[in-house]
């Protein structure tokens, strides 16, 4: 049986340019949801999702790190415990964190390819940057909803409003906070939440804890301005609120919240929040994903083509009784289980133990085992269903891209284009022994990274 409900699950990915702090933010969030109880500090080498020795070396991203953890909307850190709302159901969140480096941008663009939504990082020291900006592009070209969190405003130079405008000038105007900091530069001390009218401050100078308290008097004004802007725009989304709103009528929270929803779901409409990735604002960002990024069922269906007839279209939606059709986006070379194959299921289930079809090479493979995957741990699991992300441990023929599928039902879904490369250069072994060697090794790589060619 299914653990969560296809609605209950959220794919997401955090993606940014470099040092913005998305694997700090990736670290906070498995922090809050109980999935470690150790502060990670990437500039220590400590980060969790960070666990490449070159990553650690440097205190970069370098490959794609998938995870998977557990979140019910509400939940909040009192007295050091965290307290669950009774009334609402816990969801899995499946979160790719990706290398900011324009070197490794394969990452991000095979992660965006599979993911149903994504948390764009900015720096709010510098903005939007040159990286921020092809990884926008590439979120549209998949069109991929999306939310943005304006971190480090608490830092020397940050400044959260300069760093909205960076966005209206460079990204997209319809993107709208949905919460302002509370405070400006070393001075942020919590959050405004616009919907609700609340203002939370931080309880500690680390900031893990959020209390309620009063609007300042000085930030009204500014409350008013950005209330408006985002409910005049989030009722786009709906003709009544629309009415309701010209009407002069006010809007409740359940109202704005589903029209932005809807408007984030369409790709017009960009909730922003702004804070410190490293403190209890984590919560609320992860209450926005649920609230505002897709489940695979809010998506319209996948479309692939026929095997025999390429003009023949198919669709295939995301339900577990649909044919089984996956995509491959990632393959690792694992040192404990070998070949590691990362797939997303768009629709149908499937089980350890049966067979698969390759539709871009034509061979059947047997899924021997399945792992679902947190950084480069593993956990077995026997069975994965529409809307999952895992592993399959040793299929022999199957590169990045590639469709696997019902063998009784075929389907070609549409392969990941990625960037030729720009530089070459020649390498030869030392000595004749060293010559196998070198081929198995550069063969390896360039079968993980579909980026790096061999002859």
């Amino acid at each position: 049986m299914r653990e969560f409900a296809i609605e209950k699950t959220r794919n997401i990915g955090i993606i940014a340019h470099i040092d913005a702090g998305k694997t700090t933010v990736t670290e906070r969030i498995l922090l809050y949801t109980g999935k470690k109880h150790k502060i990670g500090e990437v500039h220590e080498g400590a980060a969790e999702m960070d666990w490449m020795e070159q990553e650690r070396e440097r205190g970069i991203t370098i490959t794609a790190a998938a995870t998977t953890c557990f979140w019910t909307a509400g939940s909040r850190i009192i007295n050091s415990e965290l307290t669950i709302p009774e009334k609402n159901e816990q969801h899995r969140i499946n979160i790719i964190d990706t290398p900011g480096h324009i070197d490794f941008t394969v990452e991000v663009q095979r992660s965006l390819r599979v993911l149903d939504g994504a948390v764009v990082v900015f720096d709010g020291k510098m903005g939007v940057e040159p990286q921020s900006e092809t990884v926008w592009r590439q979120a549209d070209e998949y069109k991929v909803p999306r939310m943005c969190l304006i971190n480090k405003i608490n830092l020397i130079g940050g400044d959260f409003y300069k760093s909205l405008e960076s966005i209206h000038e460079r990204l997209s105007k319809n993107a709208f906070p949905i919460m302002l900091p509370l405070g400006q530069g070393e001075n942020t001390k919590g959050i405004i939440d616009l919907i609700s009218k609340k203002a939370y401050k931080y309880t500690d100078e680390k900031g893990m804890e959020l209390v309620e308290c009063e609007i300042p008097e000085n930030e009204k004004e500014n409350v008013e301005k950005y209330t408006e802007q985002m409910i005049e725009k989030a009722a786009e989304a709906d003709d009544d609120l629309m009415e309701k709103y010209l009407d002069g009528q006010e809007l409740n929270e359940q109202e704005i919240k589903s029209a932005i929803r809807a408007g984030t779901l369409e790709g017009k409409f960009f909730p922003v929040i702004g804070g410190d990735g490293r403190k209890a604002i984590v919560q609320q960002l992860l209450d926005s994903i649920i609230e505002y990024l897709p489940s695979p069922i809010d998506l319209p269906p996948v479309t692939g083509i026929h095997t025999k007839d390429e003009e023949k279209k198919l669709n295939r939606k995301a339900d577990d009784n649909a044919s089984f059709a996956s995509l491959a986006f990632k393959v690792a070379t694992d040192p404990f289980v070998g070949q590691l194959t990362y797939f997303r299921v768009y629709s149908g289930t499937l089980e350890a133990g049966s067979y698969i079809l390759n539709t871009n090479t034509g061979n059947k493979e047997r899924v021997g085992r399945i792992v679902r995957m947190h950084a480069n741990s593993r956990e077995e699991v026997k069975q994965v269903f529409a809307g999952d992300i895992a592993a399959i441990v040793g299929l022999k023929k199957t590169t990045t891209g590639d469709t696997l599928c019902d063998p009784e039902n075929p389907i070609i879904l549409e392969k990941i284009n990625f960037p030729e490369p720009v530089i070459s250069i020649a390498v030869e072994p030392k000595t004749k022994a060293d010559q196998e060697k070198l081929s198995i090794a550069l063969h390896r790589l360039a079968e993980e990274d579909p980026t790096f060619r061999v002859h």
